[in-house]
């Protein structure tokens, strides 16, 4: 089967936060549910997308405490979307576009789910080293004697994949 619609690669379901939600909660739900960002919801509307990297580097590196801020002052505000229907070449060609790795899903106004540049590796070429990456657990140290080949993801674009 190929992959050909957002709705066969994307991950099912999203994880939210409240706009008011403070940094330190929303990067306990990233860790309880390992992954790297929660839908930023204002009741079922998507107001943002906060990434583990925002969180690292609009906030901590800049002295802000994680404690006292909200996630809506932090993500990144009314973030492009896809829908399940649309093709994934499109997906990838927002994400390359406006270099983000993560694109909301949403049908009918509601979010559904989230996808991943590592999603679309894992469909579309599932020997690559970023799905390999991907689908390890975070865990477990990589063994030091292995390699990725570093080209793999700017591969993965340029075949418009």
């Amino acid at each position: 089967m190929t992959a050909d619609l957002v709705r066969d690669v994307m991950t099912p379901g999203v994880v939210a936060v409240r706009p008011d939600a403070s940094l330190v909660e929303a990067a306990r739900l990233m860790r309880a549910q390992d992954i790297g960002d929660v839908v930023v919801a204002d009741g079922q509307r998507v107001v943002g997308l906060l990434t583990d990297r925002d969180i690292t580097v609009r906030a901590v590196a800049d002295g802000i405490d994680p404690q006292t801020v909200s996630a809506q002052s932090v993500c990144t505000p009314d973030p492009l979307t896809v829908a399940p229907g649309d093709p994934v070449t499109q997906a990838v060609a927002l994400m390359r576009a406006h270099a983000v790795r993560r694109l909301p899903v949403v049908e009918d106004g509601l979010p559904v789910g989230i996808v991943s540049l590592s999603d679309i590796a894992e469909a579309r070429d599932p020997g690559s080293a970023l799905a390999d990456i991907s689908r390890a657990d975070p865990d477990v140290t990589a063994d030091p004697g292995t390699t990725a080949d570093p080209g793999a993801t700017e591969e993965l674009f340029r075949k418009g994949r």
